[in-house]
């Protein structure tokens, strides 16, 4: 009896140093192969407040967290018409570490990124890979097995996943994913009547689980954001050209600091908000100088499946760093690597060849 169970250890502990090995392994590929040689980059800025200045290859690393959140995204689409198993979980695993492979050689060309901000990316990919390797493990078998007892009809507990999850894609637009009220969600699905009996105790068992356990580790990382980085700076400040300071200020967000010869100075928040501004002022006949004092940038385009044909497959004002598989709607997120100052002439190239801005990687 002693010796089974120490067998039993013995094996629990080599699956763990496997697991472990294997979800630290793709870190160890970024750091060792992923790699280039710094290029010489222009040190002058119209942007002179240092609180406003950011790292160039901020803009390059700051898409392995957006790249958590399209998965989100895409799981939400697919629960608009299948279960959870239906997901590419393994694809969106692989998408994460290729393209952080390809950024990280970007960002190395365009002055490095910090330990702190490698780290953190190394983090989250790593937690990302294990949250959705245990989740591809669970809902490609005893998940597809419940569903398909179920049979076509959803139970409620699905339905409030499928809510839950298109609520979550939402919300990591404009927040951190560990401000979610994870525990608000666990009481919501237990709250829903029971229509499929063994599909609404597995949902509420599985689902109710992973997002309890998502909260205690959201207020685990929330403390350590709180005492390590602090609060992220949620407004930038970009030199703007072709349109007058009325013009900007009428564009809801845009707080106009002072104006130049030719160029407009305007803070505006971050993140997705920053995009739809950008979207206002192409729209309006403007273009931007520079954004957080740099000159290069990085966006991300929708192609889909039925704008393939149109256009080139080359970008003419910029340059695709990275190609990957849009997982749970189709067609492809190209990651494309621009100056500044071509922003608005690559938007209409995009138009042209029936690609979509995505987003704008705003350092």
């Amino acid at each position: 009896m002693i010796r089974a169970v120490f067998r039993l250890i013995k094996r629990v502990i080599v699956i763990a140093v496997l697991l472990l090995i294997l979800v630290l392994a793709p870190s160890v590929y970024v750091e060792v192969a992923c790699r280039a040689a710094p290029e010489q980059q222009d040190s002058n800025s119209l942007i002179t407040d240092t609180a406003f200045r950011r790292a160039e290859a901020n803009t390059y690393l700051t898409y392995p967290e957006w790249h958590i959140v399209y998965a989100y995204e895409g799981l939400a689409n697919t629960l608009k018409t299948g279960d959870e198993y239906a997901f590419p979980y393994l694809s969106s695993i692989t998408g994460f570490w290729r393209s952080f492979c390809e950024l990280n050689k970007e960002a190395n060309r365009h002055g490095g990124g910090d330990f702190a901000t490698r780290a953190t990316i190394h983090t989250i990919g790593a937690s990302f890979t294990l949250e959705m390797g245990l989740k591809a493990a669970y809902e490609e078998t005893i998940g597809r097995l419940a569903s398909g007892l179920r049979g076509p009809d959803k139970s409620e507990q699905d339905i409030f996943a499928r809510k839950m999850a298109a609520d979550y894609a939402g919300f990591l637009q404009q927040t951190p994913w560990y401000k979610y009220d994870f525990d608000a969600a666990v009481d919501g699905l237990w709250a829903q009547p029971v229509t499929s009996f063994l599909r609404a105790w597995e949902r509420r068992l599985a689902l109710g689980a992973e997002w309890k356990a998502k909260a205690a580790y959201a207020r685990v990382i929330a403390g350590a954001v709180a005492t390590t980085t602090g609060n992220a700076q949620l407004r930038i400040r970009s030199a703007v050209s072709g349109l007058s300071p009325d013009q900007l200020t009428s564009i809801n967000g845009v707080d106009v600091v002072r104006t130049g010869a030719d160029y407009v100075i305007i803070e505006t928040p971050r993140y997705r908000a920053f995009t739809s501004i950008a979207r206002e002022i192409f729209k309006a006949g403007g273009g931007f100088v520079e954004i957080a004092g740099n000159d290069d940038i990085m966006i991300s385009a929708i192609r889909d499946k039925d704008s393939a044909g149109r256009g080139g497959a080359d970008i003419r004002n910029g340059s695709i760093i990275s190609r990957l598989e849009r997982e749970g709607f189709g067609g492809s997120r190209l990651l494309v690597g621009t100056q500044v100052a071509l922003l608005d002439e690559l938007m209409v190239e995009f138009d042209a060849a029936g690609i979509r801005l995505e987003h704008i990687y705003d350092y």
